[in-house]
């Protein structure tokens, strides 16, 4: 029967030989707490989109078009009043669904949603506001009394424009690249399955093995 000095020097063993046990194996606890790892809720700033070419473009067309819509709201007096309500309307909703997409994307949000083909989107989105930007700043441009407010509006309407051209055309080379690669890839699967088809109708050895 062990006394207590035996089972106090016992338990001091199997003490340090955990320690040593726990100190050399590979799977140590983390102690990185978990806000740490996933952020808040789980969401995370790209800051490489954002100093990106696209993330800066997308930047730069919401200022203008804010610019924009801030200059068109100081116009106390219209005549007719169909252009300006229509500048007012393109400005805002084109701000609002930029900044959407600008949140989406910035924020990896689009990552959690596959089904959807972000890249068109963003090429749809692009080519639309584009083409009614246009016509609304022209219609501006030519329905109106000339005042400082007007002109600043289809100034910054034609800023935003030549913006957001630009950003449809990179978002349509970036589609077209896409879908080159997405192209490659089924078709270097279709090799590869064609060609282990044809193996197995020349090895009859394996034909018989899975029948």
């Amino acid at each position: 029967m062990r006394n207590g000095d035996d089972l106090e020097g016992f338990d001091g063993e199997a003490y340090s030989t955990s320690m040593i046990s726990g100190a050399s194996s590979p799977y140590q606890p983390t102690t990185e707490p978990v806000s740490q790892r996933h952020g808040l809720g789980g969401l995370r700033c790209d800051l490489n989109y954002l100093q990106g070419t696209f993330g800066r473009i997308k930047l730069a067309e919401m200022v203008l078009a804010l610019i924009a819509f801030i200059c068109i709201e100081t116009i106390m007096e219209c005549s007719p009043c169909k252009g300006l309500y229509f500048f007012e309307f393109v400005s805002c909703s084109v701000l609002v669904v930029t900044g959407v997409l600008l949140l989406m994307f910035s924020l990896n949000l689009h990552v959690r949603i596959p089904q959807v083909n972000w890249n068109l989107t963003d090429l749809v989105n692009t080519g639309l506001s584009t083409f009614f930007f246009f016509i609304a700043s022209v219609v501006l441009a030519a329905l109106n009394h000339k005042t400082g407010a007007e002109i600043a509006t289809v100034i910054f309407g034609f800023l935003a424009v030549a913006m957001y051209a630009v950003n449809t055309y990179l978002a349509i080379k970036k589609w077209r690249v896409n879908s080159r690669q997405q192209n490659s890839g089924q078709t270097s699967d279709y090799i590869c399955a064609r060609r282990e088809s044809r193996e197995v109708d020349h090895r009859p050895e394996i034909q018989c093995l899975d029948a």
